[in-house]
């Protein structure tokens, strides 16, 4: 048992010479430091993102409110009580928000929401190696990464449901407007420094991670925030979303960094 322990560890020890991707997806995956920048990153879009949700929701139409409401549920499984106080606070009345949080409130929120973009940016030069981009070439692009990011949140529960067609419509579209949101998503952080064909395999990756885990989150959150409220009361509902902010957030940094190992592919890079 020993010699058969001693071989395999030493042929685990080989792989990444003889499987060349494979060496250089394990260090990728050490220079993006993957579960810290995960966490990272959902601590910025729990503490600073959905709270600009909420506000952009509360002043805007009844129909965009259902649909945050529905972009919730679908994503962290807010539903039942913890469903009907967030709608209660969407629907509080637009005078009345307005009075108490004001335009200036809520343009101080958006702004500091931009703490997720910027982290974002952070994850995507560290998969390609690329230094800091200045404050006055970047500032725009937080802000207009982020109200996009919101939008295709706030829109993404029709286009689940194929806009009534179906899931056999949505799932194919919803992969695309995934797709297409994360291979824009790098190509705008990265300030048009790195082309748009290396960084499709990465945002292909990404895409289908949260097609993926759009369906899991339907089948899983109910039940578990239903658990968690059981057993920690009003904290459970904070304790489950966080935790599938973060498996979100590995998912499509996993898929970020793996994206530019495969990009690097000889093969694939040929064809590029």
């Amino acid at each position: 048992m020993r010699s058969r322990i001693a071989a395999l560890a030493a042929t685990a020890k080989g792989l990444p010479d003889q499987v060349p991707i494979l060496g250089r997806a394990v260090g990728q995956l050490v220079r993006v430091n993957l579960l810290d920048s995960a966490t990272r990153l959902a601590a910025q879009a729990f503490l600073s993102a959905l709270p600009a949700l909420f506000v952009v929701a509360v002043f805007a139409p009844a129909a965009i409110r259902d649909n945050v409401v529905s972009s919730l549920r679908d994503q962290l499984g807010i539903e039942g009580a913890a469903q009907q106080e967030v709608r209660g606070l969407l629907s509080a009345g637009h005078d009345e928000v307005a009075e108490s949080f004001g335009l200036v409130g809520a343009l101080i929120t958006l702004l500091s929401a931009t703490a997720l973009s910027r982290a974002m940016q952070r994850v995507c030069e560290r998969c390609w190696e690329l230094p800091r981009s200045g404050t006055r070439v970047a500032a725009w692009r937080w802000l207009v990464w982020l109200v996009v990011w919101l939008v295709v949140l706030v829109f993404q529960s029709p286009v689940r449901k194929g806009f009534g067609v179906g899931a056999w419509l949505g799932l194919p579209l919803f992969l695309l407007l995934a797709t297409a949101l994360w291979w824009w998503t790098q190509h705008l952080l990265l300030g048009n420094r790195v082309g748009w064909y290396p960084l499709f395999p990465g945002a292909l990756l990404a895409g289908a991670a949260s097609t993926g885990l759009g369906v899991a989150a339907q089948v899983y959150l109910p039940g578990a925030v239903s658990r968690s409220i059981t057993k920690f009361g009003p904290y459970g509902v904070v304790f489950t979303s966080l935790s599938w902010l973060i498996v979100t957030f590995t998912a499509v940094t996993l898929a970020i960094a793996l994206g530019r190992v495969l990009a690097e592919e000889p093969l694939i890079a040929r064809r590029g």
